[in-house]
């Protein structure tokens, strides 16, 4: 090779080790693979994460608390040796999880400030493996446990820090009805996507008792795991009901989620939390071997497409657009080798019991008024949240679900409770003792709907390796029992429904979802 070339490879070699590390779009594989080979440090991927923060978070307001010491956690971090598969790497976390170092206040204005007396294992598990926690985020108050009907509390609202924006749309809704100060573009909740879309920070941890995160996935263009109940453990996170709550993650990409799920979950059972008996972790927590390019080759998947995608008795199903999108996503799965099932039944859903079984909300699921629907979140509520005020010792804010509500009630000038409180109302008029057979009965009969007649029968008759819901319309259905989901990024869909007025022209976003096998490898 001539020396002129030779001395232009050297040029080129030492401007690219000049060039700045982006972290827009970056996945987590490519910034350790940066990290392993010294492009870029810890301290200056949190840097350029901070400095995203500074110049966006004004109008998006995707974050409760961001760390005050997160550029001295990475520096830190650039000076150990690796601990695991985040190291270095800035994650942040839904605001209903422990941290002892930063606030957890749930969003609700009585824990604003609130330092919790110890950290939740999930965040023990991300500090293990080498994660610097970048900040807590929004998230509809209380996990979405507060204002129910009448008034509903909108998604990613809380009293604490307000409205989170889209940034795929990040305005405020006109329409006269909806003018609130809500987004345009809706973000849903309870956990947010809305830092992780903004490149705030590399991913991030949130939390579902039914839809918290397969919704803001959704709505944000993020890929969500929803894990079986007990994979990872809950200890130290504010619950809805232990019989459904999960934390998990929520990522840009697939690979991303992987890694982020496997740092959560515990390398055994956390005896802080029974329920992560249930699933073993695989071999050194890694997920992304299981992540096969061909892995949809032969495998069987289930289309429900009584009420999920074709209304059934006028409720249900799909719009237009809605429609093309989920077939283009069928064609795909079969183009890709898979043996698409399709339809197939859901015995509960085509005989319409599922739908007609809700969960008791709002004041029209008060005593008196509750026989058609499922008492289990608004009697597990009471149960555990009393149970976990109980783990915060003397210095907790309240001590009783009661307290927080009558502290509600006397700080309502102050946007305590903006959309009321029905659910925590109808909670706290739950008897533990005397309720607890109405409660028991209603468990079983959500488990039997949704699982046995619902998810299991389907999955066993047609021998499924998987149910392919459209977007999140799946989550209440898997919630239930527990059973795992993935959601990843798939299309574009309008956002015209009611009507925004004249020269007012948004977009929505929607997805797919895959349902695998509970205790499957592959992400379950």
């Amino acid at each position: 090779m001539p020396k002129v070339w030779i001395a232009f490879a050297l040029a080129a070699a030492v401007s690219a080790q000049k060039r700045p590390f982006p972290v827009v779009e970056t996945s987590i594989a490519e910034m350790r693979a940066a990290l392993k080979r010294g492009r870029v440090t810890s301290y200056e991927l949190t840097r350029q994460y901070l400095v995203r923060i500074a110049l966006h978070e004004d109008r998006l307001n995707a974050a409760i608390t961001v760390n005050p010491r997160a550029l001295e956690e990475a520096a830190q971090r650039d000076r150990e040796k690796p601990r695991g598969p985040l190291h270095g790497l800035p994650i942040a976390l839904k605001d209903n999880i422990h941290t002892m170092d930063l606030p957890t206040t749930g969003g609700a204005l009585a824990f604003d400030g609130f330092r919790p007396p110890y950290e939740a294992t999930l965040v023990k598990n991300l500090r293990d493996a080498g994660a610097v926690i970048l900040a807590k985020t929004g998230l509809t108050e209380l996990a979405n446990w507060v204002a129910g009907g009448p008034t509903p509390m909108p998604g990613n609202y809380n009293a604490v820090a307000g409205f989170a924006f889209n940034p795929y749309d990040p305005r405020r809704d006109p329409r006269e009805s909806t003018a609130d100060g809500r987004p345009a573009l809706n973000t849903s909740g309870s956990s947010s996507g809305v830092g992780t879309a903004a490149n705030f920070w590399a991913a991030n941890a949130g939390t579902e008792t039914s839809g918290s995160i397969l919704s803001p996935a959704n709505q944000n263009m993020l890929v969500g795991i929803k894990p079986t109940v007990g994979r990872v453990s809950r200890h130290g996170v504010i619950p809805i009901t232990a019989d459904q709550d999960t934390a998990g993650p929520m990522a840009r990409t697939v690979g991303d989620a992987a890694i982020l799920l496997g740092a959560l979950e515990g390398a055994a059972p956390d005896p802080n939390d029974p329920a992560t008996t249930r699933c073993a972790p695989p071999p050194g927590r890694d997920y992304t071997k299981f992540l096969n390019p061909r892995g949809l080759k032969g495998a069987r998947i289930g289309i429900p497409r009584m009420f999920f995608y074709d209304a059934m008795d006028g409720r249900g199903g799909l719009s237009e657009p809605r429609k093309a999108a989920m077939d283009e996503a069928i064609a795909i799965l079969k183009r890709e080798g898979a043996i698409v099932v399709d339809p197939v039944e859901l015995p509960s859903v085509s005989s319409g019991e599922y739908q007609r079984w809700g969960i008791c909300s709002g004041v029209g699921g008060a005593k008196g008024k509750d026989s058609g629907c499922s008492v289990v979140f608004k009697y597990g509520m009471k149960r555990d949240f009393n149970k976990w005020l109980a783990s915060l010792g003397p210095n907790a804010p309240v001590k009783t679900l009661a307290e927080l509500r009558g502290f509600n009630r006397e700080h309502e000038r102050m946007g305590a409770i903006r959309y009321g409180q029905s659910q925590l109302d109808i909670s706290d008029e739950m008897d533990l003792e005397a309720d607890r057979a109405r409660y028991e009965d209603d468990r079983a009969k959500d488990i039997d709907l949704a699982g046995t007649r619902g998810i299991d029968a389907a999955m066993k008759t047609h021998r499924l390796d998987a149910l392919l819901f459209p977007a999140s319309d799946g989550s209440a259905i898997a919630a239930k029992p527990g059973y795992p989901t993935v959601i990843v990024p798939f299309a574009f869909v309008p956002n015209d429904s009611p009507p925004f007025p004249a020269g007012f022209d948004p977009s929505h976003l929607r997805w797919v979802s895959r349902l695998p096998r509970c205790l499957a490898p592959n992400l379950a």
